[in-house]
């Protein structure tokens, strides 16, 4: 049985049909996110670490970005709020250890930055 619904997205409205099907008939999907890692010790700079357990929620930086002391290099969640990491110093981005929506502990590698 076809159902039709309105859903709105980003200020744009559209209009879907959807069809119930059985359990039987659902497929478990799979996404597969490919994620570039460099390790650690192959990369020398100022390491930025996690200040406490989290949920690693936006990377707001890319290797090879410019950032100055005090720029926010990612936002996490802990307790229930967000929390901003900021660069402990000037420099470029030369590798980031984690991947959005990542867990990670207190004084897990983020980002080294040159």
């Amino acid at each position: 049985m076809m159902k039709k619904y309105r859903v709105k997205v980003n200020d744009k409205l559209f209009e879907v049909e959807v069809e119930e099907i059985s359990s039987a008939a659902v497929k478990e999907v799979k996404e597969e996110v490919k994620v570039e890692t460099v390790a650690a010790e192959n990369v020398s700079g100022e390491q930025v670490r996690a200040p406490l357990p989290g949920t690693i929620t936006s990377i707001e930086v890319k290797v090879g970005d410019r950032v100055e002391e005090g720029d926010v290099l990612f936002i996490m969640e802990a307790m229930k709020m967000e929390n901003e990491i900021p660069s402990p110093v000037s420099g470029t981005i030369k590798a980031i250890h984690v991947a959005q929506n990542a867990s990670v502990d207190t004084g897990e590698l983020l980002a080294t930055i040159g």
